[in-house]
């Protein structure tokens, strides 16, 4: 027997394309969070004059003010 509409079997592989892209790249968020907030801490200071204090962890460092 011959099916005659395969564009449902397609849009579900898309579909599932599209989720594992979208699992991987929140994991990579996830996983790498607090570096790229670091990393935009580190730009911001800089731009307003202030030097960047490196937090105890990843994602905690901060702005103070140059001595």
């Amino acid at each position: 027997m011959m099916r005659l509409n395969n564009k449902g079997q397609a849009l579900v592989e898309y579909v599932l394309i599209i989720a594992l892209i979208s699992v991987l790249a929140i994991s990579l968020v996830t996983f790498l969070g607090g570096y790229l907030k670091d990393s935009i801490t580190k730009s911001s200071c800089a731009l307003v004059g202030e030097e960047y204090q490196k937090g105890a962890k990843a994602g905690e460092g901060y702005c103070v003010e140059k001595k």
